[in-house]
């Protein structure tokens, strides 16, 4: 092989190695904007690619369970039912893991809206009147006067944002991708945490709740 040849040789197999460790760095966000989009779309089968649910499932419960015993810490002093608060929030705790470890709840948590353990706490899910709109052209614009009064729902709820996020994001170590979200100054903030599977796979496994 002539010098030429090698040099050729060299330069393509640094170029190829360049563009590889692009590629593992750039993992988790090609993963994330996938995952996002999947949850946003309720598509369920990408959604599962990209979370590992049993994970998240016992790090919501975990995380759902500080927030709460934080709360109730803070209600304790002066306050005789608190033994009660605590044993209705306990039970609280399995029915909002078990909404949010769920395409709705991944999509609410990648979007801002986080669990507060508020009784009765549910992801917000798609209006069923909007997506009659979108996946049916040919429909009246009867239902289209009522898309204005479609965030009343939102604006009910507790844990909807007014705003959107401000989100940051990168790596822990080579293996742990956390994005950080806060509202704003002030606000509570919360992280969704990646973890790699493999070189380039990532998926959701856990979220941690900070409510200060």
């Amino acid at each position: 092989m002539s010098r030429t040849s090698k040099s050729v040789v060299i330069t393509l197999l640094v170029v190829v190695v360049v563009a590889v460790l692009g590629v593992i760095y750039a993992s988790p966000y090609i993963a994330l904007d996938r995952l996002k989009r999947a949850a946003d779309a309720r598509d369920a089968q990408t959604v599962n690619r990209y979370v590992d649910f049993p994970l998240l499932r016992e790090s919501l419960k975990d995380q759902v369970g500080q927030l709460l015993t934080r709360k109730i810490d803070i209600q304790k002093s002066g306050n005789p039912l608190a033994m009660i608060g605590a044993m209705i929030g306990a039970a609280l705790i399995g029915p909002l893991v078990d909404s949010y470890a769920t395409p709705d709840g991944v999509a609410a948590i990648l979007n801002g809206i986080p669990p507060r353990g508020d009784p009765g706490e549910k992801p917000p899910v798609p209006s069923e009147s909007s997506a009659a709109v979108v996946g049916a052209p040919g429909v009246p614009q009867a239902p289209q006067p009522a898309a204005p009064t479609q965030p009343a729902p939102a604006v009910a709820s507790p844990s909807a944002p007014k705003s959107p996020p401000q989100t940051t994001a990168g790596y822990r170590s080579f293996d742990t991708f956390a994005v950080n979200y806060q509202h704003g100054a002030g606000d509570a903030r919360y992280s969704a945490i990646l973890r790699r599977y493999g070189l380039f796979s990532w998926k959701l496994v856990a979220v941690e709740l900070n409510d200060d």
